[in-house]
């Protein structure tokens, strides 16, 4: 393959923006849950299109490589910028099946004793997030937690749960996804001059960056 067969800038920024809206897709996807597995709602869509978008990211990975282009900068740069979108992706879906699974645990959690019936009051959890329900919120958890076969109270902790897991995983993806339109338009913006890989850390891909930030922030 000769050098003017290569792909060009316009086509390695369009790859990253395509991947982009690949992991975008994962906040919108839906997935009907069951009204006996209703708290699961809010995860259920992440969890169910997140390894079609893993399978995507790593076949345009494999594309690269079989391309003669990673010796270039910007080969190098679309490169870089790919691979951590892959990783950074698997891990914090690995993390919500993780996250999924306890939940699916606590919810198998023996129900209170026959005839006490569970009190859902405004309360506080351990994150200091504060939760009330009005008397038509009240009424929603309580049908919602007697179709899963679930205490109310019961029902309202592994649904703040999958919440959070959720808020979890959109945050990485919106993360990712910024990441990518990043790259995507640094290669852009760098045509008329030499995209620099490793010449300080604004030589790197966004996302490496970022890694390299939680890498050092968790230390």
């Amino acid at each position: 393959m000769t050098a003017t067969a290569l792909p060009s800038r316009a086509d390695l920024a369009g790859w990253l923006t395509d991947a982009a809206q690949a992991v975008a897709g994962i906040l919108t996807a839906e997935y009907a849950a069951p009204a006996t597995r209703s708290y699961l709602a809010p995860v259920l869509g992440p969890l169910s299109a997140g390894p079609g978008v893993v399978g995507e990211l790593n076949e345009r990975l494999e594309k690269l490589l079989d391309e003669p282009l990673p010796a270039t900068p910007v080969g190098l740069f679309t490169l870089a910028s790919c691979a951590s979108a892959l990783g950074w992706l698997t891990e914090s879906l690995a993390e919500l099946t993780v996250e999924v699974d306890a939940i699916c645990t606590r919810a198998g959690i023996p129900s209170l004793e026959p005839g006490r019936e569970a009190v859902l009051a405004p309360a506080e959890d351990d994150e200091g997030f504060d939760y009330s329900f009005g008397d038509a919120e009240l009424a929603a958890v309580r049908a919602a937690a007697d179709a899963a076969g679930m205490e109310p109270d019961a029902y309202v902790d592994v649904l703040t749960d999958a919440l959070r897991a959720a808020a979890a995983i959109t945050g990485a993806c919106m993360e990712i996804s910024s990441g990518l339109i990043e790259d995507a338009q640094y290669i852009v913006d760098e045509a008329a001059s030499d995209v620099r890989i490793g010449d300080g850390p604004g030589g790197l891909p966004t996302l490496v960056r970022s890694l390299l930030a939680r890498m050092e922030s968790a230390e």
